[in-house]
């Protein structure tokens, strides 16, 4: 089992997950905030990988894609970040999120083994299809880093059980019918369709797209087995770029408060 096996079997709680992009708004920063956001109860960090066209995501992010770029912060650059914050926290799983290209371009067991050796222990990969994801699977999986896929509102139960088959580590569920940071979550519809999910499979399921404070994420917290906040964050690191410390205060301020929300006893769900 990976360390983001391990950190669902043994945490207790429910996990949070806090998305940073690497490189946003300084390369400096990210290993910095890593840590800072793992000290206010971060469970798991996802990091993203900053590409020119991040589909997928509301402008909170795309800005944060475009910064992250402007400061030169490539694929292999986010390794290096990742190596670095192993320097120091040999334990908190780290997942990358990004596209395809970059992958594609670095080679898929090339990437994977510099992945393993930087300390990475999952990606999700935003534009690949299952259909499409048979050799970087194979690739992450002889190096022990699990494949993570997103499922959406739409997708159908055949699905789901054809992707729960190949992922590991958790499935991803995007609780809205759009973008990152989209307003307008339907907590109700996406407590439905988690438990439709855990009908399904045994894996562990992540909700994120649309949570956007402590109140959303404890509602969350309540049914998903892990809550991944981006955009609500990433905004506030936005508005303090220059303000170093003051980000770091801030950040680790509104994870903690993410995680005060979601409160620290609730058991963990067994792991599949």
């Amino acid at each position: 089992m990976s360390r983001i096996g391990d950190r669902f079997r043994d945490a207790g709680r429910r996990l949070l997950i806090p998305f940073l992009m690497a490189g946003d708004p300084e390369p400096g920063w990210t290993v910095d905030l890593m840590h800072a956001a793992v000290a206010a109860g971060a469970d798991i960090v996802e990091l993203g990988v900053p590409f020119s066209d991040p589909m997928a995501d509301g402008v909170v992010i795309q800005h944060a894609h475009e910064r992250a770029l402007r400061q030169g912060i490539n694929l292999t650059g986010v390794l290096d970040l990742v190596a670095r914050f192993r320097t120091a926290d040999r334990d908190t799983p780290v997942v990358l999120m990004g596209y395809l290209n970059p992958v594609e371009a670095f080679g898929y067991e090339a990437f994977a083994s510099a992945a393993r050796a930087a300390g990475v222990d999952g990606i999700i990969v935003v534009d690949m299809p299952l259909e499409e994801s048979t050799d970087l699977a194979h690739a992450l999986y002889s190096e022990g880093i699990d494949l993570v896929f997103l499922l959406a509102p739409t997708t159908s139960r055949a699905r789901v059980r054809a992707i729960a088959a190949v992922a590991r580590g958790f499935l991803y569920y995007v609780s809205l019918r759009g973008v990152t940071g989209a307003a307008h979550l339907d907590l109700a519809e996406a407590r439905a369709r988690v438990a439709a999910v855990r009908s399904i499979t045994t894996k562990p399921v992540g909700l994120g797209f649309g949570i956007d404070g402590p109140d959303a994420a404890k509602s969350a917290a309540g049914f998903a087995d892990a809550v991944v906040v981006g955009s609500a964050l990433v905004s506030r690191i936005a508005v303090l770029e220059g303000q170093r410390e003051r980000a770091m205060s801030e950040v680790a301020a509104f994870i903690g408060s993410l995680r005060n929300a979601m409160g620290h006893t609730t058991p963990a769900p067994s792991v599949g």
